[in-house]
């Protein structure tokens, strides 16, 4: 049964190039500029990045930074990353789609736990979120120096290795397995907000008090600011460079921001940019009228799936996921309109003058 579309952070298995060279820098600036205006405290340490899970990956443990605690953090992130990436060879998950329509793979608990909560979202959404797309994001390439448009006679073969529903899992010999050759995984719309939910099992075990997680824009933060004041997190505005915004999200505590855009990733061929936001219905770029949506929710890994489910979606479906979780949403339109759902509107602050803000629902 064919899904009818997907959203995803591209990823291919080629090297990193000097394209994610160029994106470390830029969001490296980028960050810096957002997080320093919108989430400081009264008594801040220099946050601590790295370059993991294919993007910058930023830490703010304010007064309780210690550099045994940083190196643990970061550890646990290349250690997820060395689990479920499909940029590096070796990996579990390169293992299961290596293995596709031969055997089941045993795995540690952490991939199983993500793909299981995967397939989980697929289920829910209808086939909208779909982690089986790895076929048709290897294709495009988008975010590697070989992004191209595809012939249609590829993206048609590309499809039909596309369904959730052949995944099987194992839970008693935490196995997974692709029923057919040529199926691949791919958690890169999953696997940054299992990481960030680690990180913050991991500071409240410690008894950190609060703490802000920046993976590539899996925004977390854990407990309040010192003086009580609410986080206030930059909503970015797609039309601009990293670390322009639209508005602002103030959040009192233990929360996660997750946005999937069409400005993340994409390239451009003969004038028109392709964008890194990929449809199983008919495999090229969702084209639905958004531009972007933020999730702000408890945990991320979902908020870092129901960002991307839910601009799969479009407004209307999306919004219908969305209204019996206790999530919030909001929603930036082609046509520069702002839409916030009901339960976040009180938190959500318009600050660029060029969009408008609908009605909430």
């Amino acid at each position: 049964m064919k899904n009818p579309s997907y959203a995803y952070f591209c990823s291919s298995k080629k090297k990193l190039s000097s394209f994610f060279l160029q994106l470390k820098k830029r969001l490296l600036v980028g960050w810096a500029v957002v997080l320093g205006v919108f989430v400081s405290c009264a008594a801040p340490s220099s946050p601590q990045t790295e370059f993991v899970l294919g993007t910058v990956c930023s830490i703010n443990l304010f007064e309780y930074g210690r550099p045994e605690r940083y190196r643990a953090l970061f550890a646990r992130l290349r250690e997820i990353e060395d689990r479920m990436s499909v940029n590096k060879t070796g990996t579990e998950l390169d293992a299961v789609n290596e293995a596709a329509g031969r055997a089941p793979v045993p795995v540690h608990p952490d991939t199983y736990y993500v793909v299981e909560k995967a397939l989980e979202y697929a289920r829910v959404s209808g086939g909208a979120f779909d982690p089986t797309v790895g076929p048709l994001v290897k294709l495009w390439g988008i975010g590697t120096e070989d992004a191209h448009v595809p012939n249609p006679s590829e993206i048609e073969g590309a499809l039909k290795k596309i369904d959730y529903q052949k995944v099987l899992l194992d839970s008693e010999h935490h196995t997974i397995y692709l029923t057919e050759e040529g199926m691949a995984l791919d958690l890169g719309a999953i696997a940054k907000g299992f990481a960030a939910d680690e990180l913050a099992a991991m500071l409240r075990q410690w008894r950190i008090r609060r703490a802000l997680i920046d993976l590539g824009g899996n925004i977390l933060v854990v407990g309040e600011k010192q003086d009580g004041s609410p986080w206030r997190i930059g909503v970015q505005d797609p039309r601009s460079g990293r670390g322009e915004y639209i508005g602002i999200v103030q959040i009192k505590r233990d929360k996660t921001t997750v946005t999937s855009g069409v400005y993340e990733r994409y390239f451009e061929q003969n004038g028109k940019r392709y964008h890194h936001i990929l449809s199983t219905r008919d495999g090229y770029p969702v084209q639905n009228g958004l531009l972007s949506v933020t999730i702000v929710a408890d945990r991320s890994i979902d908020a870092d799936a129901l960002s991307t489910t839910v601009f799969a979606l479009g407004y209307e479906k999306g919004l219908s996921l969305l209204e019996p979780l206790d999530v919030g949403g909001i929603f930036i339109f082609e046509n520069q309109e702002v839409a916030v759902t009901r339960n976040l509107s009180s938190q959500f602050q318009l600050t660029n003058t060029a969009y408008r803000l609908s009605p909430p629902r």
